[in-house]
Parts: C-alpha cells; structure tokens; sequence
C-alpha cells in the first residue's frame, strides 16, 4: 500500500482564513444529513458508464434548485450547470459519476444490490466502487453554498456532471459536443477524487497526479495440432509466453529508469484441452505512463516485440500477430503547479498543517485532464485527493501487516461523510479564492 506522509510544519498563521470561512462550514454541516440521503440513494442506485441517466437527473434538479443554468444529455447523460455571477474569472468544477461493474461486498445498510449490462453487453453487479457518488454528493453541496454566498465571489461558475469515467472518455466526449464552444472557456478546471488517504485530509500533488493509460490486445496465430506432436505446429502458447516475458525488458531495460512506466499482460487466454495445440493466443495489456515520448516507446515497443518473437519462432508474414490498441486511450492527468501551491497554501490555513499532504503520484488514471487540454494551454487545472479511511483502521493495519481494501475493491466503504464535507469545502474555498470579489 501506498504510504501518505503528513506533513507537520505549522503553516497555518502564513495565510489568513478568509471571513466567509465558518458560514461554508455551517452550511455544509447544516446540509449533511440530506446531503448524506442523496449520497445514500445515489450508492444504492448505481449506474454504468454511459447509463448515467438518473444520477444526471438528481444533479441536474439539485443545480436548478440552487439556481444554476443547467443543460442535460450533453454527450447523452452529461450535466453542464451555469451561474454567472458579474465579471471575472470562469471556473469549471467537475464530479464523475459512474460506476463499476462490480459486485458490492462491504455489508453497508445501503449497499448496492443493482444489476446491468455494459455497453458490451456484459451482465454484472454494479457499485460505486471508486466513491463517484461522494464526489456527485460533495458537487450538489458545493453548488449550494456557492449559489447561496454570491455576495462573496464574482465570475462564472460552471459546474459539470460527467459521465464515463470509467471508460476514460466522458471528459473528451462532453469535450466534443461542444463544452470549450457551447459555454465559456474555464480558466481553471478542478475536481475531488475520495482516496485511502485518512478521513478528511486533502492531498495536493503538483505535477503528474495519474498517468496515461491504454489498453492493447495481442492476438498471436500459430498453426495448430496434436500436444503429443509439436514438431508439426507452431505453438502460439510458448510463443504469447516469450512475448510476455520480452515485454517487460520494455520497462527494466528501454525505459529511463526515472521516468516510471508500467506493462502488465492482465489476460492471456488460449487452448480448449490438455493435449491440443491451439491456433491462436489473446493478450490483454494496459500500459500506464506519464510522459508522451515513453508512452510512445511502449506501444512502439509492443508491435516491435510481438513481431520479431514470432518471426524468431519462425511464422510465416501472414501469421504475424495483430496488435490493436484501443482507441480513445487516457492521458495523463496533469495538476498545474502554480495553481497547485496556491491551493496548498489556501488549505493549510483553511484545515491546518497536518490535514494538507503532498501525495506520491499514481499509475492509475484518469480523464480530467482532457478538461483543461481541451481548454488550451492558459488553463490551470487540478484534482485533489479527499481521504476516506478512518485513520485508527490505518494505524491497525500497519500494526497487523494487513492490507486494507481499497478503489475499486468491493469492500471499499469510505467514510463518506467526511468525504463529502471536506470535498465540498475545499472546493467551495478554492473557488471563492480564483474569483475573489473586488
């Protein structure tokens, strides 16, 4: 598991709380017991990526409620919420909102027993097993404290309820049907993501917070026969097998060691019975990254390899495998500096020194940083982690040696809450921050 480390220099008396500051607070706290009967019903009502029509639907009504411009099915079921609020500065802030399809196994009195098929037509449980309905919970607090302190900051606000995250394509779908074009271009972009950090703490990573992420199939052909001749095939097991083991020289031998990269074969099916050589293998990859020029060794890598192992098992031109990297990939999800720092400093006074961190940065992905890409090189962007793990299960399981479910697992069951509180916080302050009212 990866280690947080707390910062403890005191640096709350570098940076005065603003005088609005309690009144968010109050209001959040005032709201939470309906704020967790949406978070609740939201958990209990997962939907998957693309389906998001009903949680679309609850965000919308709570935007319009507060007294936001709201258009829905943007890219089918994507929220885009608006209040503008005299000039200044446009601020985009996004919550996800679909789900996964995994089975929920945390026993909570809310769990989610749904069921659905995905897009591929795959039928399975379904839950919030990445915590998006914390994030869609902390997205309604924070449009009705932002609606209700309009004396209090001036600019646009435009919040948006995405869908597919999962996928890696809600951002740059909503992107395509018109989000730079349809409303104002942001100036800065931000979003919350729950994570295994301790309950309520903030963590603020500047630079790569999440890397790039493909997905690459291998199909390796080979001819086929008797298991007690395999002198008359060519085994596309013992071939896939040499591919897979070649793969990881991409990362231990090609890659520049301080630039991190990951390769990692998840699915390798192949053969029906013990004693028949199949005519093919498949491969499944994903491919994590941060920089461009590795992300390209990688998938250059991929073809060169699978390529030159069959042609060394001696395969013909037209038996040479077909590698398909899927289409759209994830970028890496970058957090602007400059606005990083500020944020740092903004939340240390807010919350106090030992509620901020400094997070590592994570190989698991993300499609927020389509947002500010699509936005242009002036916008500054960031996504902060909001921890949800009780801190005493924390300090138990690294007395124990124990490792603690944690995104994506179907025991995640953080403390939402804390959650949702901190996250509404957080990004009411920050957005009150970059449209300051003169």
């Amino acid at each position: 598991m990866i280690k947080h480390f707390i910062a403890t220099v005191a640096l709350s008396a570098l940076v005065v709380a603003p005088a609005w500051a309690d009144p968010v607070r109050d209001r959040i706290a005032a709201d939470l017991p309906g704020l967790m009967a949406i978070y609740r019903d939201l958990h209990q009502n997962p939907e998957l990526s693309g389906q998001e029509f009903r949680s679309s639907k609850i965000m919308a009504n709570e935007a319009r409620k507060a007294g936001f411009d709201v258009t829905e099915g943007v890219f089918k079921t994507g929220v885009v919420a608006v209040l503008k609020n005299g000039p200044g500065p446009v601020v985009m802030i996004r919550a996800d909102m679909d789900a996964l399809p995994v089975e929920e196994q945390t026993g909570l009195p809310y769990a989610s027993k749904a069921r659905g098929k995905s897009q591929a037509g795959t039928e399975s449980g379904i839950m919030h097993a990445c915590g998006h309905d914390t994030h869609m919970t902390a997205w309604i607090a924070t449009a009705r404290v932002m609606a209700a302190n309009r004396d209090k900051w001036s600019g646009t606000l435009i919040m948006i309820g995405q869908p597919a995250e999962e996928a890696i394509g809600g951002a740059g779908g909503m992107v395509r049907d018109g989000l730079m074009t349809r409303w104002p271009k942001p100036g800065f972009v931000l979003a919350i993501h729950d994570s295994d950090l301790p309950s309520g703490v903030i963590g603020v990573k500047s630079g790569f917070a999440l890397a790039n992420v493909d997905s690459v199939d291998i199909t390796v052909k080979g001819v086929g026969g008797h298991g007690a001749y395999p002198h008359n095939t060519k085994d596309p097991i013992v071939l896939a097998s040499a591919i897979v083991m070649r793969l990881q020289t991409l990362a231990s031998r090609e890659n520049n060691p301080l630039d991190p990269v990951v390769v990692t074969v998840g699915s390798f099916h192949a053969g029906s019975k013990h004693n028949i050589i199949p005519d093919e293998a498949r491969l499944q990859l994903t491919v994590r990254s941060y920089t461009d020029s590795s992300r390209k060794l990688l998938l250059d890598g991929i073809k060169r390899i699978a390529k030159a192992e069959a042609e060394a098992s001696g395969l013909p031109a037209d038996k040479l495998p077909v590698v398909k990297i899927e289409e759209p990939g994830g970028r890496a999800t970058w957090n602007t500096p400059e606005l990083a720092e500020r944020m740092r400093k903004l939340f240390t006074a807010r919350f106090g020194a030992a509620r901020v961190i400094d997070p590592p940065p994570s190989m698991a992905s993300e499609d927020f940083g389509d947002l500010a890409r699509a936005a242009g090189p002036g916008t500054q962007s960031l996504i902060l982690w909001v921890g949800g793990r009780p801190k005493e299960q924390i300090d138990a399981a690294a007395r124990e040696g124990k490792q603690l479910p944690g995104l994506h697992s179907p025991f995640w069951a953080p403390e939402a809450d804390k959650v949702i509180s901190a996250g509404a916080e957080a990004l009411v302050v920050a957005a009150m921050d970059l449209m300051p009212r003169k």
